[in-house]
């Protein structure tokens, strides 16, 4: 069931996501060539801590994989789409890009959010896939609000990242959040104009385009977690957590790196 969330939620959800802004905003400074996934990870973990919340992903389970996820962000570099593990063994080379979504829980609400760095100098290519991929989260959540549908929301990804040439990651979503890290709905990205529920105010949303710069087809790795493209082309990922208004959208997550 789709909740819509009263003010006093809010507050607490505004609290949740000002941490996980805090946590891409400071990795901006962390992330460079020679820098381990590992280092990464405790930097957040330590983020979170600070903002008195708990890391929403570590120990998070998921029915039909053995493991829990053992880390606090899912880290993922070039061709890994999301749920890269955190490993002290996984050094960011120059020229790396790597997606980090994390999420934190304050008071029992949830912040969600990713963000996709360069390592170093990166090539033109791979920046031309950031900056499709964060521009078509902000026509997305442009397109978030109330009256409006989750299909506007699909459609204005897909558009804009096909346009340019770019293929998109079909087979997982962006969702609904609160009290729970994953609520519905489902938050595709593609779909059609006027198709799908029609989104109201009060409602909490976690949008995030995930694209690649080759073919569509994804597979997952033998640990269960992470994704990559099939064709091994590289990929980016970026998110934030939306409440729907009326008129302008506000977002929960208000990262500031670009």
């Amino acid at each position: 069931m789709i909740t819509l969330k009263k003010e006093k939620e809010l507050l607490l959800m505004r609290k949740a996501g000002r941490i996980v802004a805090d946590v891409l905003d400071a990795l901006a400074e962390i992330i460079r060539p020679g820098v381990s996934t590992a280092e990464i990870d405790r930097a957040a973990e330590e983020i979170i801590a600070k903002g008195g919340a708990t890391p929403a992903f570590k120990g998070y389970r998921v029915p039909g994989i053995p493991i829990a996820f053992p880390g606090t962000v899912c880290a993922s570099i070039n061709e890994e789409v999301v749920h890269g593990i955190p490993d002290p063994a996984r050094i960011l080379e120059e020229g790396d890009i790597i997606s980090i979504d994390v999420g934190a829980c304050y008071s029992g609400y949830y912040g969600d959010a990713a963000c996709t760095y360069p390592a170093g100098k990166v090539s033109e290519a791979r920046r031309r896939l950031m900056d499709a991929t964060r521009e078509s989260l902000e026509k997305a959540i442009g397109a978030a609000r109330a009256g409006n549908t989750l299909g506007d929301i699909g459609h204005a990804v897909e558009s804009y990242v096909t346009s340019r040439g770019f293929g998109l990651v079909r087979d997982y979503a962006g969702h609904g959040i609160g009290a729970h890290l994953h609520e519905p709905p489902q938050v595709p990205n593609y779909g059609r104009k006027g198709r799908g529920i029609t989104l109201k105010s009060g409602m909490t949303l976690a949008i995030e385009p995930m694209v690649m710069s080759g073919a569509e087809e994804v597979e997952v790795g033998a640990d269960r977690w992470v994704v990559k493209t099939a064709d091994g082309s590289d990929a980016a990922h970026f998110e934030k957590t939306v409440l729907i208004r009326d008129g302008q959208p506000e977002i929960l997550t208000p990262w500031t790196w670009a």
